[in-house]
């Protein structure tokens, strides 16, 4: 396993929308190795393929390991569907624009269906930290960063605070 380097915003491949990954491969497993190592070293609680320059349908998260036990899990060509009208707005930070956060409006509980690195298709219900991490991880596979979620006044600010690194 190896930390990879993450790309920064604005690289243009953090725009690309990804192409899915399919048929599950040992290259695939040890993608999803190194992409762990990467988070956990970063320390983030989420990271996707186009992150590490991999414009594939794939992410990575683990809510849990900064407060307990670490618990990884990797999502390949992962759906997610909102179970319910109700959107929370919380403050997200990104490992590809460091030093910054914004305030996003996210759905309060998804159902997420996704690839495991066995090849199966596995399906869970998620609420809290982890429906906005899955949300978040998935924006980056269709090519949306947090800068995307915001109105143009903030992203200005955003934008002021990360280019001088005074966020």
């Amino acid at each position: 396993m190896s930390v990879l380097p993450i790309l920064l915003w604005p690289d243009a491949r953090l725009s690309v929308p990804c192409a899915p990954v399919g048929e599950v491969t040992q290259e695939t497993r040890a993608l999803a190795a190194d992409m762990l190592e990467t988070m956990y070293a970063a320390p983030g609680r989420g990271l996707a393929g186009p992150q590490v320059g991999v414009l594939k349908r794939i992410f990575v998260m683990d809510v849990a390991w900064k407060d307990g036990a670490a618990e990884p899990m990797v999502f390949i060509d992962p759906d997610v569907t909102p179970l319910d009208p109700e959107r929370r707005t919380g403050a997200e930070g990104c490992l590809s624009i460091p030093g910054v956060t914004a305030q996003v409006e996210r759905w309060a509980r998804v159902k997420a269906a996704w690839t495991d690195l066995d090849g199966q298709r596995r399906e869970g219900t998620f609420d809290g930290f982890a429906a906005v991490c899955i949300q978040h991880e998935t924006d980056h596979l269709d090519g949306i960063v947090t800068l995307d979620r915001v109105g143009a006044d903030v992203r200005d600010e955003m934008l002021r605070a990360y280019e001088t690194g005074s966020a």
